[in-house]
């Protein structure tokens, strides 16, 4: 596919402005995302491992994989030793891809933002790899995402600069630390979320732990 094409699927993603919108552009997306997101340098399904890494011991219990796309980080996570790891994605579409590539234990079509179907404190960890960007899943997420994570365990998420003031996830994350909910643990610099193309994308990663 060529460059402009590659734009436009990005651009259509990008410009999303309801959850409809969202899942349209990602089933028109769906079949050359893995190639074209490649040839871009997106590396967040993979980076994502690291922190995973860093903080969560294995065998302490299931990962989700909140907003797994086409289920790049959970083979990779599979491979550090990294078992009972679920998915969800608010894409059918890329659901079946990810369910093709295996790696995950089992995949739930669900939108972040509204309840999510899993008892509280359900997982060790939660993980979420450029999702929180614009056009995608609301700061509000974080609420769900915090209930369905086990006491002492951890909630890891990378957020597109452009958006985390202005979606106010720095407001949620104090407001959920003040509420009791989660401590921060570690915040990266900044880095890029396309190691080749579109440098101007610049992305952090979080990591809290559930109180």
């Amino acid at each position: 596919m060529t460059d402009e094409a590659d734009k436009t699927a990005l651009d259509m993603v990008y410009a999303a402005e309801t959850e409809t919108q969202l899942a349209a552009a990602y089933a028109a997306w769906a079949n050359g995302y893995d190639t074209e997101t490649a040839a871009l340098g997106y590396c967040l399904p993979f980076v994502i491992s690291a922190w995973v890494a860093r903080h969560v011991p294995k065998g302490e219990g299931p990962l989700l994989d909140a907003g797994c796309g086409t289920g790049l980080s959970g083979p990779y996570l599979g491979s550090l030793g990294y078992g009972e790891i679920e998915g969800l994605d608010l894409s059918e579409a890329m659901l079946e891809l990810a369910r093709a590539r295996g790696g995950y234990g089992a995949l739930t079509r669900a939108a972040l933002g509204g309840p999510l179907p899993w008892a509280d404190g359900h997982f060790a960890a939660v993980f979420s790899a450029g999702v929180f960007t614009a056009g995608h899943a609301p700061a509000s997420s974080l609420d769900e995402l915090t209930r369905i994570t086990r006491p002492g365990g951890f909630v890891i998420f990378t957020v597109r600069d452009v958006v985390l003031d202005t979606g106010g996830f720095r407001e949620k994350f104090a407001g959920l630390e003040a509420a009791g909910k989660w401590l921060p643990v570690e915040e990266s610099q900044p880095f890029r979320a396309f190691a080749v193309a579109e440098p101007d994308v610049m992305v952090q990663a979080f990591v809290f732990r559930v109180a």
